[in-house]
């Protein structure tokens, strides 16, 4: 239902007959197989429900149903402020007279109870959405730590949220986007710790949304509250499925967004150090934390460096020290060492992608087909370079210690570009690569338009430390004053 297609100010006429036409024609009951509407007598007045096929719990709407025809016409309300009060059994009803209200609510999965002589209709939500169970998430998995993930049904993700943080402080606020999809958006936050600034431009952002549906959910909504530059691929949002994590970015300041229909929750503003920052670090000691912290941080660094590096020593074999001299080519390459990377590079792409499509039972054959066809065959038919297919195996590996997508191929992009600027210009391309991705970052801002490389640039030392060092005390858990 768009959302433009209901007058905003269209109230109930206060007529059942022509109320119950107006819905029946908005909701299309002889198309839709989906939209239940049943007339039946309550207290000797006619009333007619409305509710969706899938989205109310059957055992509740038998017990509503049983209640209602057993209400005698001397016991029966006069109006429906009364009626909600005396002749519902169930926690959560509410009043509506305005058409745009009545009819989301019932595209909603709210049980939606117009009776004659109301001139207001009956909201009574007892929706259930189709939902998996809570496990833990195939992406952000944790070595040691709680084992439950986020789900598709917004109302359990914020239930696993309060879970963590009981506090009064906590607020969960429900938004509307997309005119047709009309998809729940919830934004929570610590009302004393957030900026308050930046939640208001992310309100306004979010209420000037002007999009038919979020059709890919966070990725849409993330793409109308952030007019990124093509240019610079490193991610202004990080996406975590695990509650925990969301929790502790709340706690933190930060405001975190659900969004229906998406098993993860979005945090922002969100800086590079934000981005590379786990929830292993917190379920290690303090000493171990810190050396995956820093194992992560290198391996980050190794992924973009180490291939531009290999291209730049081989065109340049003088600069190797005798000590490594095992690096050299044992052969020379019948393809170019630079064709060799990038053809590895769209080569990784393509198994990442057929491992995704690939059925379960065929994955154990077609690894092993693929380790030999890819691996010994291609070397050996002169294609590529054992060593390079060995540093090009490092780097496809070292891409999963990144729980972010977003960031691996921002870091892939960047290796790339550098490749080709060493291949072209030698050792003066090589330093406009690394120069081109220190710019990319440092010239990158947050969605709070704050400094991406915050607190390294603006410089804070104390921040900074308890960035690269796990402390004993995390700051989302240390008691503010």
């Amino acid at each position: 239902m768009a959302k433009n297609s209901v007058d905003e100010d269209l109230k109930l006429s206060g007529s059942f007959q022509s109320d119950m036409q107006y819905l029946n024609r908005m909701l299309a009951v002889d198309t839709n197989f989906d939209v239940v509407y049943r007339i039946i007598y309550i207290g000797g007045r006619e009333a007619c429900m409305y509710f969706m096929d899938g989205f109310c719990k059957d055992d509740t709407m038998q017990k509503l149903l049983q209640y209602f025809m057993d209400m005698k016409p001397e016991d029966f309300p006069e109006n429906a402020h009364e009626m909600s009060k005396q002749g519902i059994p169930y926690v959560e009803v509410d009043l509506e007279d305005q058409w745009e209200n009545i009819i989301y609510s019932v595209l909603s999965g709210v049980f939606i109870l117009l009776v004659d002589g109301y001139d207001k209709a009956l909201l009574i939500d007892a929706r259930t959405y189709p939902a998996r169970s809570v496990e833990e998430p195939e992406k952000d998995k944790v070595m040691r730590g709680s084992k439950d993930g986020f789900v598709e049904t917004v109302v359990f993700n914020t239930a696993l949220i309060r879970r963590r943080i009981r506090s009064t402080d906590l607020r969960m606020k429900m938004m509307k986007a997309g005119d047709y999809s009309q998809t729940d958006i919830v934004l929570c936050y610590m009302d004393s710790r957030v900026n308050h600034k930046f939640l208001a431009e992310v309100e306004e952002k979010i209420k000037n949304i002007q999009v038919d549906a979020l059709t890919m959910n966070q990725e849409s909504l993330a793409e109308c509250l952030y007019d990124r530059h093509w240019f610079n691929p490193f991610p202004k949002f990080k996406y975590s499925e695990r509650p925990d994590t969301a929790a502790a970015q709340v706690l933190e300041g930060n405001l975190v967004i659900l969004v229906d229909n998406s098993p993860s929750a979005m945090i922002l503003p969100t800086t590079a150090f934000d981005v590379v920052e786990e929830a292993d670090d917190y379920y290690f000691p303090p000493v171990t934390g810190t050396y995956l912290r820093l194992t992560r941080f290198l391996i980050a660094i190794l992924t973009y460096i180490m291939t531009p590096t290999f291209l730049l020593l081989m065109d340049h074999p003088q600069w190797i020290p005798e000590s490594f001299s095992f690096i050299m080519l044992k052969e020379p390459p019948n393809v170019p060492l630079l064709w060799q990377f990038l053809i590895l590079e769209l080569a990784i792409d393509g198994l990442r992608l057929a491992s995704v499509n690939t059925p379960n039972m065929l994955s154990t054959p077609l690894s092993v087909m693929a380790a030999l066809v890819l691996g010994e065959f291609s070397v050996n038919s002169g294609w590529f370079s054992s060593e390079v297919m060995l540093y090009m195996a490092f780097v496809a590996i070292a891409n999963y210690t990144q729980a972010n997508y977003e960031m691996g191929y921002a870091l892939k992009f960047m290796r790339i570009l550098n490749l080709i600027l060493t291949a072209i210009f030698g050792l003066a391309g090589y330093v406009a690569g690394i120069l081109i991705f220190l710019l990319s970052l440092s010239c990158n801002k947050t969605v709070s338009h704050t400094s991406y490389l915050y607190p390294l640039f603006p410089f804070d030392w104390t921040k900074l430390k308890n960035r690269l060092i796990r402390r004993r005390l995390p700051g989302s858990l240390q008691k503010r004053g």
